[in-house]
């Protein structure tokens, strides 16, 4: 067959319909099995391939995802960003992914441009300087629009969207208990600013366990990170303290990592001398010495779980009149910084 290969050139070739070529095609069963493996055949042999912009246009749809993150280096974000292609490539769809750097205007930007046809829907983990700001317009726009949209992680409390979300109270709560049921006394926690959900959150279980087992909440021992600051300055004073904590639960990966390397910078053994759990099982909680206990917080199963709600949505338009809350649990790994000797 001489020229571009087309359906119309291989019907006529076939002495078929163009159209009982598409449905073969879509193996529909309202093609005979003899028909259908015929044209199958042929289509194998001249190497055809559906023209994917074509079919997109059929079907109105540019079968790309947006998934919008923070950043691509943690740890957690790739594992996410790894279940969410996973799931969409099953499903035929493409994933096209963007930075946000924390960022309200590069999120609210990039926001805009991926829903102005670039892709049918998007998953997206909130930027911290839009918990700042409060100012989610960009997202109320979309869902007054009814634009396909679920967030992941990060999610804003008060917009009526699904969310695929970690239960971080639950977590706070168990890291805590973790370090109370190994003998703790004086748990320190390194946490976000307030208007981080999920600093917030961890924090909440933090107070919860403290409260339930009758342990002083001690402002002293409460260190709100803000990353516009030096990092290690802040989580610094917890060591420069007369009554030193005899614990730490970090909410994240980077946190518990720099509390390790200033113990043992104040020649503070872990975890005789101070124990240290962190948030999120990656490359750094492995990899320190002592390792890091953690709490698992699953990232590739939440992107699968993100993307199948969102494709749910994309293909049946009456999910826009429910909303999704899903919870990935979260477990606890156990590692050296709090393994005391029996």
């Amino acid at each position: 067959m001489s020229g571009k290969i087309t359906l119309k050139k291989i019907a006529q070739h076939l002495g078929v319909a163009v159209s009982t070529v598409s449905k073969a095609l879509k193996n529909s069963p309202e093609i005979s099995m003899e028909t259908r493996q015929r044209i199958l055949n042929y289509v194998e042999k001249v190497n055809y391939h559906p023209n994917a912009l074509a079919i997109s246009l059929q079907r109105q749809r540019t079968m790309t995802i947006g998934i919008i993150v923070p950043e691509l280096v943690h740890h957690f974000f790739s594992r996410v960003i790894s279940g969410a292609e996973n799931h969409a490539s099953r499903c035929g769809y493409k994933l096209l992914i963007s930075l946000s750097n924390d960022e309200w205007d590069k999120e609210r930007q990039v926001t805009e441009m991926l829903a102005n046809g670039y892709v049918d829907g998007i998953l997206i983990s909130v930027a911290k300087q839009t918990f700042e700001k409060g100012n989610f317009d960009h997202f109320s726009n979309l869902i007054q629009h009814k634009f396909p949209l679920v967030f992941f992680d990060r999610a804003p409390s008060d917009l009526p969207v699904d969310k695929i979300i970690i239960n971080d109270v639950e977590g706070g709560y168990r890291a805590t208990k973790h370090l109370i049921d190994k003998g703790a006394k004086r748990i320190a926690i390194l946490t976000t600013p307030p208007h981080i959900s999920v600093g917030a959150d961890r924090e909440r279980g933090y107070l919860k366990a403290l409260n339930e087992y009758s342990l002083e909440v001690n402002a002293h021992l409460i260190v709100h990170v803000d990353e516009r600051q030096p990092v290690r300055e802040q989580i610094a004073i917890l060591f420069e303290q007369n009554i030193a904590p005899d614990a730490i639960f970090a909410v994240n990966e980077k946190y518990a990592a720099l509390a390790l390397k200033l113990a043992l910078q104040n020649n503070l053994k872990v975890p005789d001398d101070l124990m240290i759990i962190g948030f999120t099982d990656g490359f750094i909680s492995k990899s320190t010495t002592p390792s890091l206990s953690t709490m698992a917080q699953h990232g590739f199963e939440m992107g699968e779980k993100a993307m199948e709600i969102l494709l749910e949505k994309i293909e049946d338009k009456s999910l826009f009149d429910t909303q999704k809350i899903v919870f990935i649990p979260t477990n606890l790994v156990e590692r050296e910084s709090t393994k005391l000797k029996s």
